[in-house]
C-alpha cells in the first residue's frame, strides 16, 4: 500500500529545503514533489508543501 507525507514550511529556502529533503530520505521516505505557494507582493514563495511517499505492508 502507497502511503504519503506532506511536510510544510515557511521557511522557503535551500537549507531548510536540504534538510526536509535529508530528515525524512533517510527515514525511508521517497520524494514525490515539491508545491510551492506565491505571495502577493514577491516574487519569491511564501510556502513550500514537500511531499513523499513509501510501500507499506497492507
Amino acid at each position: 500500500m502507497l502511503i504519503y507525507k506532506v511536510v510544510e514550511t515557511s521557511q522557503v529556502d535551500d537549507l531548510s529545503l536540504e534538510k526536509i529533503l535529508n530528515t525524512w530520505t533517510v527515514e525511508g521516505w521517497q520524494l514525490e514533489g515539491i508545491h510551492f505557494t506565491m505571495r502577493e507582493a514577491s516574487r519569491r514563495p511564501g510556502m513550500a508543501f514537500v511531499t513523499f511517499t513509501r510501500d507499506e505492508p497492507e
